[in-house]
């Protein structure tokens, strides 16, 4: 990783985790966020994956239609730190805890990948 892909990986933490714990008083079944990127293609590439912990909660969640919320503060927050998201929809996604156990074993990497 060049020093400048190590500076952006920082600010997107920095970022993320600021989002995840809005996230994590505002929305019920809502666990943790995660991020892929590969950095000669940045921010184009990047994809962040919202976790819910059932695919209840989830379906709960999409169906009230605020899904747009958590994608707008995610595209604010980056934003503010000069990262332009161009498709949003296409950048960010939902996935579940339970899937996770379902398909993978509970192996975030595998599923990840």
């Amino acid at each position: 990783m060049r020093k400048t892909d190590k500076k952006i990986e920082n600010q997107l933490i920095l970022v993320l985790t600021d989002v995840c714990e809005t996230a994590l008083k505002a929305i019920d079944g809502f666990q943790w966020l995660t991020h892929l990127v590969e950095y000669s293609d940045f921010p184009n590439s990047l994809k962040v994956i919202c976790i819910f912990d059932t695919n209840e909660n989830l379906a709960v969640y999409l169906s009230k239609n605020v899904d747009d919320d958590l994608k707008s503060l995610i595209q604010k927050k980056l934003q503010e730190v000069g990262v332009s998201i161009k498709n949003i929809d296409r950048q960010v996604t939902f996935d579940t805890e339970e899937d996770c156990a379902k398909e993978h074993n509970g192996k975030w990497k595998n599923r990840l990948s």
